[in-house]
């Protein structure tokens, strides 16, 4: 790690707050003119860096561009875990060619500042503009099987935490994968798995992640469902600062969070202990999901005639199953297909 990147992780840990040059230089080991040097490194960087004598420096702002230095030590990953592009067709695509061409990559993290080709489920376009939002897919191989929805699930629940915790605006659940703050969607999920033809198994997870932070002008539809961490922070009066960057601690916040969620399902040899695990995510999932006693359109989309039908949801159950009751009075649980919620407030 070099003295700038060290630089930047203790100035990030104490963001608004002086750290005396030598208090640097100390932990650093380095020279006091060493770390003048690497600040000024930093400023042409585009890091805003107040020097105040007597006091020392502080971050004012971060540069708009995801640093991978911030997001290790928010993912709680090493540098070498994390790739990130400038601009990629997509995060899922890259992952899955570097995985087919042998790479081995669990617990890894790819980033993109903007993605061309960003999609989420049914190959559906999942826009992906520079500077607007947080485009991210991690790769992470279970030990024992997996349920899809419920990695999904954890991801959705992940996402959820992390906002909140860094943007004080209260988020919710579509089921299975879409985020809400503010009454629109902020955040979609696309989860992949590679499968090991020979075993059966699922050998590695792919879960990609679209956040929009930053106001957009969505186009036709989408602009009454889609919206953002900012839109629903000035919705909430909640204060929000564009120019403090802080989308590299997004990401970083909720990988952390997922490879927790994981590691606690997947990584265990005691078998209730992970069961006991996913229940207690499934609770927060549940907690959050604004469906529940809510009539609904169902599209089943694939496996059967491909009827909408109306139906009330009733449970999500701990495999992330849908339970909902239809016009019969009769119930089933659905793992896949999707369903629609209208109101006033929007359609999603």
């Amino acid at each position: 790690m070099t003295t700038k990147e060290k630089i930047i992780q203790l100035l990030s840990k104490n963001i608004d707050e002086f750290v005396s040059g030598e208090d640097l230089a100390l932990k650093l080991k380095v020279s006091r003119a060493a770390i003048w040097k690497a600040v000024k490194a930093l400023e042409t960087d585009g890091y805003k860096i107040e020097a105040v004598t007597n006091r020392g420096y502080r971050i004012c702002s971060l540069p708009d561009k995801l640093d991978r230095q911030i997001l290790a030590e928010a993912a709680g990953l090493s540098a070498n875990q994390i790739i990130v592009f400038d601009t990629i067709d997509s995060t899922n695509k890259e992952a899955k060619r570097r995985i087919v061409e042998g790479a081995k990559l669990h617990k890894t993290l790819f980033a993109a500042e903007e993605q061309s080709a960003g999609r989420g489920r049914l190959e559906r376009k999942f826009v992906s503009p520079a500077k607007k939002g947080v485009y991210f897919t991690l790769v992470y191989c279970p030990k024992t099987q997996v349920i899809p929805a419920v990695m999904t699930s954890a991801a959705a629940v992940s996402v959820c935490q992390a906002v909140e915790e860094l943007y004080k605006t209260e988020c919710s659940v579509k089921w299975v994968n879409d985020i809400f703050t503010g009454g629109k969607k902020i955040a979609g999920i696309l989860t992949e798995g590679i499968a090991n033809f020979e075993s059966g198994s699922i050998d590695a997870i792919i879960v990609g992640i679209g956040i929009n932070v930053l106001k957009n002008e969505f186009d036709g539809p989408l602009s009454k469902v889609a919206g953002s961490i900012e839109e629903a922070c000035s919705t909430n009066r909640i204060e929000f600062d564009p120019d403090k960057n802080q989308k590299s601690e997004l990401i970083g916040k909720v990988v952390n969070k997922l490879i927790r969620f994981y590691d606690s399902f997947y990584d265990s040899k005691d078998a209730k202990k992970s069961e006991e695990a996913v229940a207690q995510m499934m609770d927060e999932y549940r907690r959050r999901s604004f469906l529940i006693d809510k009539k609904v359109n169902v599209n089943p989309v694939a496996g059967t005639d491909g009827k909408v039908y109306k139906a009330l949801v009733k449970a999500i159950d701990n495999q992330a199953g849908l339970v909902v009751e239809l016009a019969d009075g009769s119930q089933k649980t659905l793992y896949s297909g999707e369903v629609s919620l209208k109101s006033d407030e929007f359609v999603c």
